[in-house]
């Protein structure tokens, strides 16, 4: 049986007793998020540029609403009027879980065939 591709998954609640990924852990999930990179072995994060501020507003809200309903929220940076940050890490375990990558794949979902940044 075939996994799931991240962005058909849903985000579970994790446990502070859980131990973050790291390391090859990580690897297979960044395969399908290749604009997206670590940092600091603790989160992953990508930027995404726009032709304006609204539509970066615009941007932010959309993930607003896919974070609220998955219940992993993710830190955003509006800079420079146009350019979005997005930083994704389990705060619960202090470093990268599952949602965090099934989160980004929902994210990059949004600008399907354009590479932004």
């Amino acid at each position: 049986m075939k996994p799931k591709k991240l962005v058909a998954q849903k985000c579970v609640p994790c446990e502070r007793r859980m131990r973050p990924l790291s390391g090859m852990s990580i690897l297979p999930y960044l395969a399908e998020l290749p604009d997206w990179k670590v940092v600091n072995g603790r989160k992953i994060e990508r930027e995404f540029q726009f032709q304006d501020f609204k539509t970066a507003l615009k941007f932010i809200n959309t993930i607003a609403g896919i974070a609220e309903k998955e219940g992993h929220h993710p830190d955003m940076f509006l800079h420079n009027w146009n350019k979005v940050t997005v930083m994704l890490s389990t705060h619960a375990i202090s470093g990268l879980s599952k949602n965090d990558f099934i989160l980004a794949a929902k994210v990059s979902a949004l600008v399907p065939n354009k590479r932004k940044k």
